[in-house]
């Protein structure tokens, strides 16, 4: 089994979920933060998420409030802000660090199997996505800036 279906993570209902669950799944994994300017992300990852999750894709969103602390809620008032705002349906977790000691697990083994600019491991910034493809690979690491759309030619590739 791929080291990435090792990992666990809690859900914004307090529930203990195995990245198992997504085995033989396209996933696009992303650090979100509902007071960003990148917020606005969440209707494209939405939109990529009803697009393709018939054919075996899921969105996973990781709540952080490391980046200019734009993520100040707790986990009900994200999920909230998420599902009002943007109709946000895929998976979204507790919030968690992404960067530095008490980063989570799934993120320090990410950015060691997609190191971003000039080989540096940490995430920049919230909405930093990774995709992986069905057999657990991390293929890509894309940039804040990097519209979720602008992914979709890459999705398909994997689909």
């Amino acid at each position: 089994m791929n080291p990435i279906y090792t990992f666990s993570a809690e859900t914004l209902s307090g529930e203990t979920v195995s990245l198992e669950n997504w085995q033989d799944k396209v996933l696009l994994i992303v650090n979100t933060a509902s007071e960003c300017g990148f917020t606005p992300q969440y209707k494209g990852l939405q939109e990529l998420h009803e697009r393709y999750s018939e054919r075996g894709f899921a969105v996973l969103g990781f709540p952080c409030n490391q980046f200019g602390k734009q993520e100040p809620g707790d986990a009900a008032q994200i999920g909230a802000f998420c599902e009002q705002n943007y109709g946000v349906t895929f998976p979204m977790f507790s919030k968690i660090d992404v960067n530095g000691a008490n980063a989570h697990p799934l993120f320090k083994y990410l950015t060691e199997e997609a190191p971003g600019v000039l080989g540096t491991e940490g995430i920049k910034w919230n909405f930093t996505k990774f995709l992986v493809d069905r057999e657990g690979n991390v293929i890509n690491r894309f940039g804040s800036v990097t519209k979720p759309d602008a992914i979709s030619s890459d999705i398909e590739k994997l689909l």
